[in-house]
């Protein structure tokens, strides 16, 4: 195995490593930049995300529980589906992405009803975020990468869990019980 430096990358012979590029903005949420999504994190950049939730017909809320292999909130308790918004990509093509590759929901962008948005901050991990409702019974195809487990909950029950075991919920999560459930 052959390995190579510049001042601007490293390349290791027949290996490709694959990272995530977000885009970086401004604080009115303005693209002006992109980096690997592990530089964003670490320098806390700013960025976007999107949360969705789904909803039954009963009013109930899928929530996933996320892998122990994430690499933030790792067997917390989070909105249905949520992820970054990749450089270049609008938020609505993400949260119909992320449906799709988080609990295998696939649903056309008109079903997704924007219920609101969060400006970057501590709370949010610097994300701006927009959350999404839609309404789904279901069945969902875990992505056994991304979440080690999923249900229906009550609001009330999310509500008085977030209240009771906080630590047991991702933090951003808990900013979206908040203000829009």
């Amino acid at each position: 195995m052959a390995i190579s430096a510049t001042s601007k990358s490293c390349q290791i012979e027949n290996l490709q490593v694959v990272e995530d590029i977000f885009d970086v903005v401004d604080e009115r949420d303005r693209v002006i930049g992109s980096a690997p999504r592990r530089w964003v994190h670490r320098t806390k950049l700013l960025h976007r995300a999107v949360h969705i939730l789904v909803h039954d017909g009963r009013g109930r809320v899928f929530l996933q529980k996320r892998s122990s292999k994430k690499d933030s909130h790792p067997d917390k308790w989070d909105s249905s589906a949520s992820g970054h918004v990749d450089t270049g990509e609008d938020y609505l093509k993400a949260a119909v992405r992320e449906m799709h590759e988080e609990i295998g929901l696939l649903e056309a962008p008109e079903a997704l009803v924007e219920i609101g948005r969060l400006k970057a901050s501590a709370a949010t991990d610097q994300e701006f975020m927009r959350v999404y409702r839609v309404r789904s019974e279901g069945p969902f195809t875990l992505n056994p990468e991304e979440i080690s487990e999923g249900r229906f909950w009550e609001v009330s029950e999310i509500r008085e869990a977030c209240r009771q075991r906080p630590g047991e919920f991702a933090t951003a999560f808990k900013t979206i019980v908040g203000q829009f459930l």
